[in-house]
């Protein structure tokens, strides 16, 4: 596993416009049925695929905290909302509460979530992949696909199983 996500942005990287191209055109003219099917491919994906395995996007990325992540993550802690934000988070550039570091303080050398049953909605729903309107989150499909061997695989998927113009 280690390999493959080593060598996944490069390999995301030489597929960029190629996928570019292909999300353009889905985000013009979506299937009627893209959410379906998009459900089946993550499905499918995800029935192979263990993400204890890699845990490449706790190592590498931080997910955005909602105000009602840092609520409920600071009662699972037993902290204060803002001993939490003060301890764990920063505001990043778009004024988003972010990590203040990766990988996240939360993941286990064993690559498990000590915060799991709590996690950020962000961690909950990625790589994003079965999303309702798929099409209109091509851009973070983009940068996922160098980070989620899942997601890549998923978009590899999709090229072939969706036929569009």
């Amino acid at each position: 596993m280690r390999e493959v996500v080593q060598q996944l942005p490069k390999k995301a990287k030489e597929k960029h416009l190629e996928n570019k191209k292909f999300f353009e055109k889905l985000k013009k003219r979506p299937p009627r049925k893209l959410d379906y099917i998009m459900q089946e491919l993550h499905e499918t994906e995800f029935e192979k695929t263990d993400c204890l395995q890699c845990a490449n996007c706790c190592k590498t990325t931080g997910p955005l905290f909602t105000t009602a992540d840092i609520e409920r993550i600071s009662k699972y802690l037993r902290l204060k909302p803002q001993g939490f934000i003060n301890t764990y988070l920063r505001v990043d550039e778009d004024n988003d509460y972010v990590l203040q570091e990766v990988p996240c303080t939360f993941l286990g050398a064993d690559n498990h979530c000590s915060i799991y049953d709590v996690r950020p909605k962000a961690c909950r729903e990625f790589p994003h992949t079965n999303r309702k309107k798929f099409q209109q989150i091509s851009a973070i499909t983009l940068k996922n696909i160098a980070i989620c061997p899942a997601a890549y695989n998923i978009v590899e998927a999709m090229k072939k199983n969706i036929p569009i113009g």
